[in-house]
């Protein structure tokens, strides 16, 4: 959580944002915390900037089609992400979380009308009783499925998509290689956590969840915002083309059901 807020508010101090953040940057000014220890470069920063982005993107393009709708906003953090794509007054917001982290947000975040914070295990599904489901649903989960196993991510998306009347479920994701090689992910490590859930087909997913169909599946490497990275993360990037175990390691995907 204070890695990917310390990426977002780098970015946002940069000279040439990709997201621009600024309250991520208030935000790391008001937590004490020895923020040099998350290890973040700005480089890193730009790439944690650019996931932000893209998912903010296909969350501005559902809610253009779905002026009345709910977002389940999963695995929240102190991400502000309805402040960067604000919603209409017609929809509503769920910011979820674990308790201690809906702790933390409620001390640093202002009310705001449409928006609530749910404190949840996310492998745990109970929670999503007392969400109202009578409006079109999405789902937008940033760097969290792949903390969770197969069993808990199927678990999640099948109780959405059973309880919702129609929506879309849109994550970043890691391949089985990208878990296998978590040890090289200097913020996963620094936070002592484990990576468990890989997905390498789209239609591992729909499988196991038949309502669910891909209708988007992107490599971080294509995304439109590489091109806002520094130069060695474009570098990068083309290198990985010709290597597609490598290129398919992280993706964004996007069902609708």
């Amino acid at each position: 959580m204070l890695a990917t807020l310390y990426g977002r508010a780098l970015d946002a101090r940069s000279a040439e944002p990709v997201l621009g953040d600024t309250y991520a940057a208030e935000l790391v000014e008001r937590i004490d915390y020895d923020f040099d220890r998350m290890r973040v470069d700005p480089g890193r920063a730009a790439t944690i900037a650019a996931r932000a982005r893209h998912l903010d993107r296909w969350t501005g393009e559902f809610l253009a089609r779905h002026e009345a709708a709910t977002v389940l906003h999963l695995g929240c953090g102190l991400d502000a992400r309805a402040d960067r794509v604000a919603p209409g007054p017609d929809v509503h917001w769920y910011d979820v979380d674990h308790p201690e982290v809906i702790d933390v947000r409620r001390r640093l975040y202002p009310e705001v009308a449409g928006r609530q914070a749910v404190g949840a295990s996310l492998d745990e599904v109970g929670w999503l009783d007392e969400i109202p489901a009578d409006l079109p649903t999405l789902v937008v989960a940033e760097g969290l499925v792949m903390y969770l196993t197969t069993d808990e991510v199927v678990r999640l998306f099948a109780t959405v998509v059973d309880r919702f009347p129609g929506g879309e479920v849109t994550f970043d994701a890691f391949s089985r290689l990208g878990i296998r090689l978590q040890k090289l992910n200097r913020q996963v490590q620094t936070a002592g956590a484990t990576l468990h859930w890989g997905i390498d087909d789209h239609a591992e997913l729909e499988r196991a969840i038949p309502r669910l169909r891909c209708v988007d599946e992107l490599s971080a490497f294509d995304a439109p915002d590489i091109d806002l990275l520094p130069g060695r993360y474009r570098r990068m990037a083309r290198v990985t083309w010709l290597l597609p175990p490598l290129h398919r390691m992280a993706r964004y995907l996007r069902y609708t059901y």
